[in-house]
């Protein structure tokens, strides 16, 4: 439905508009009202349109690689979102879904160049828009980089991996060497001290025989968590690899848009000073 010019000029985006120019431009924009759960737009459709928030409650998602719903952004009132994908007339990257009675206004790119026609200082705004998103980015990369890949091994360790991690933490302690070293000094004298009635004389074959059987078993034991350490280690680096291309991607997207969006008032420059230029020809 059409768009009253009241509700306009609540919009910070708006707000240094005059009455005049607020009736042209809420002539042209549409009211919407989106239903609690409602989808507003979704990943993949065409971005013809860019909303902006009135009332209501409306949250912008996106889905991970590992398929997980990541939640981007939650707009308040007077914020735009949906906008870059309409500057760069790509489809939406994001998806948008009231989570509440929400009332958003519509506006597509004539909307835009018939607003920064009247003012020009209202590309700013948008740029500052613009600016949000990409600090939005940059903090999910961040949390999406403290993600821990001991964390994501430990939910696909086998018991067999759990007790060969606790024998390679045992093996490798002052508390095993101190307590196989008493074990042994005590073994020891009570042969000494039994003599010839000692089940394992001097020189101690028995013991030998044991402590060739430990090592036997305890060598292949601690080269399995060893494995499990180099396999942890190799899925930090993937996931950094991961950030970093995500990051990368993020930011080259970001940039485009930003530059187009500069293109766009520069151009919109152009049309609004070809007219003043023109006036004082015209009178010679």
């Amino acid at each position: 439905m059409a768009c009253n010019p009241v509700v306009l000029k609540e919009v910070p985006l708006f707000a240094l508009l005059d009455d005049e120019e607020l009736a042209v431009l809420a002539s042209q924009v549409e009211l919407r009202n989106f239903a609690p759960r409602q989808r507003i737009y979704k990943m993949g459709e065409p971005s013809t349109r860019a909303f902006i928030m009135v009332s209501g409650a409306v949250e912008v998602t996106t889905i991970d690689e590992d398929n997980q719903v990541v939640l981007l952004d939650v707009p308040m009132h007077g914020e735009v979102f949906g906008f870059a994908s309409m500057l760069a007339k790509t489809p939406h990257q994001t998806d948008a879904t009231a989570t509440e009675a929400t009332e958003c206004i519509e506006l597509d790119l004539n909307d835009i160049t018939v607003l920064l026609h009247k003012k020009p200082d209202a590309g700013l705004d948008l740029m500052g828009a613009l600016g949000k998103q990409f600090h939005a980015a940059e903090k999910l990369v961040r949390l999406r980089a403290a993600r821990n890949p001991n964390d994501l091994i430990e939910e696909a360790e086998t018991l067999s991996e759990r007790v060969a991690d606790l024998v390679a933490t045992f093996g490798g302690s002052w508390t095993f060497i101190i307590t196989f070293g008493l074990i042994l000094a005590v073994y020891s004298a009570i042969n000494v001290e039994l003599g010839h009635q000692a089940w394992d004389p001097y020189p101690f074959i028995l013991l030998n025989l044991f402590l060739s059987m430990l090592a036997a078993i305890q060598a292949p034991i601690i080269m399995m968590s060893q494995n499990r350490q180099d396999k942890k280690d190799r899925l930090r680096s993937e996931l950094d690899f991961e950030v970093n291309r995500r990051a990368h991607a993020e930011i080259q997207g970001l940039a485009q848009r930003i530059n187009l969006l500069h293109d766009r008032i520069e151009d919109v420059d152009e049309l609004i000073r070809t007219p003043q230029a023109a006036v004082p020809s015209q009178k010679n």
